[in-house]
């Protein structure tokens, strides 16, 4: 799959799915908690990249609830289809400065998998973050965050086609 590079339309898909700023959910909860589990990171993110900020929809070994967009590794996680990892941040130029990086949560490894709409669009990220630099992520490694993230982006498209068949059903009761 191509990623659609437009700002603006990857903005309006992740308006369209109406998932920003709602309630935790268990079974998002549920797939952080196994992704912390299977790389053995302290923690695990569903991230969606909106135009100013990064908001969590799950967050498993973090407190906050978003962070601004300027210093969110999954910014750059979303430019691309593939995973994007950061064995250690104090040795990356692009991020040994992160405030991320240089206080709590003092993030040294990072992966992301980008959530990836079925038009292209790149929402977010499923992402492992640990205190301790890693020496490899594997190919193997890879396949199974990509996979977890992939069962992240089928529960979103599940709420998308949930919510338009409610929205279509009310619809079609007003209009008797």
């Amino acid at each position: 799959m191509e990623l659609d590079r437009d700002e603006a339309k990857r903005i309006a898909a992740l308006y369209m799915y109406g998932i920003l700023d709602t309630s935790f959910e268990e079974r998002f909860d549920r797939l952080t908690r196994i992704a912390a589990a299977i790389f053995g990171t302290r923690i695990s993110l569903i991230s969606l990249v909106d135009a100013d900020r990064q908001w969590f929809k799950s967050a498993y070994g973090l407190k906050v609830r978003e962070t601004p967009r300027k210093v969110a590794f999954c910014s750059h996680a979303i430019n691309d289809t593939e995973v994007f990892t950061v064995r250690d941040a104090t040795s990356d130029d692009r991020f040994s400065a992160n405030p991320l990086v240089t206080s709590d949560p003092n993030i040294r490894f990072y992966a992301g998998a980008p959530l990836i709409t079925n038009a292209g669009n790149a929402l977010g990220t499923l992402c492992v973050i640990d205190d301790r630099p890693r020496a490899d992520f594997s190919a193997s490694d890879k396949r199974v965050l990509r996979d977890l993230a992939d069962t992240v982006m089928d529960l979103f498209e599940l709420n998308h086609a949930m919510r338009k068949a409610q929205a279509e059903t009310r619809e079609t009761k007003a209009a008797r």
